[in-house]
């Protein structure tokens, strides 16, 4: 039995790898966690002989997630990533796999095969060294996104970011709207929003980011929330937990 730990801020991305791994014989979900700080936790007080980790969580990522967790005490790792970073595609050839989101079962099983080879071997002395490889190596951050390629009607389009207005999750897709106009891009919102310029854009409540420039005016609202007041009109409740601007008039992504 593979007892796995999953570490993804998106719950429904956590859903469906449970529902995938559900299907796959002797496999089990030892833990979860839905940050950094709370997966590093679980790793150093949970049993578990390996670990799916999102690469990408507001905070402390996946790389800071094994920095903190130390590589020596790391147990084996497979990276989930909605880019396709070269960086985890040369250190698949070291023994770590990664999964590309939206994860299919597929390409989960084959994963999950590789980790029972893994475990079924001998211990592998220089593991550690090959996550302190990855972590040297690491890529500089991605320059923030330019265009989206939006689907609306069977078609695809591409969509300047400077003409979005707003983003909105829907189900498993963004609803972008821009110019008047809606369209959808695939995909979570958070990996979405992490690409994006937050120079530019801020996320508002937890299923929509809007652009700072699009904002015609805040108003404050109850328990301490702000209303936020779009030039197109649309009215959207600015959540304190999301952290209404201060005196820079932002709030954190």
């Amino acid at each position: 039995m593979i007892r796995l730990l999953l570490v993804d801020d998106e719950a429904p991305a956590r859903r469906r790898l449970r529902r995938l791994l559900a299907s796959l014989p002797d496999v089990a979900v030892a833990g979860e966690a839905a940050n950094g700080p709370d997966a590093v936790r679980l790793i150093r007080e949970s049993p578990s002989d390996a670990v799916l980790l999102d690469v990408r969580m507001p905070g402390l990522d996946g790389f800071g997630v094994v920095r903190e967790v130390g590589p020596d005490r790391m147990p084996p790792v497979v990276f989930v990533t909605a880019f396709d970073d070269r960086a985890l595609q040369a250190f698949e050839v070291e023994a770590v796999d990664y999964l590309l989101k939206p994860v299919s079962f597929e390409r989960l099983a084959r994963a999950v095969d590789r980790l029972r080879r893994r475990l079924s071997g001998e211990p592998d002395a220089s593991f550690a060294g090959k996550l302190e490889r990855l972590l040297s190596a690491r890529p500089k951050e991605p320059e923030p996104l330019r265009h989206l390629t939006a689907w609306s009607e069977g078609s695809a389009r591409i969509v300047p970011v400077e003409s979005v207005d707003r983003l909105e999750a829907e189900r498993n897709q963004v609803r972008v709207h821009a110019g008047g106009s809606s369209f959808a891009v695939r995909g979570p919102l958070a990996d979405l929003a992490a690409r994006l310029d937050p120079s530019r854009f801020v996320r508002v409540n937890r299923g929509t980011v809007v652009r700072l420039d699009a904002i015609e005016r805040l108003e404050q609202w109850f328990h301490g929330d702000v209303r936020v007041v779009m030039r197109d009109g649309t009215r959207l409740l600015w959540s304190r937990r999301y952290g209404p601007p201060g005196a820079d008039g932002l709030g954190p992504r």
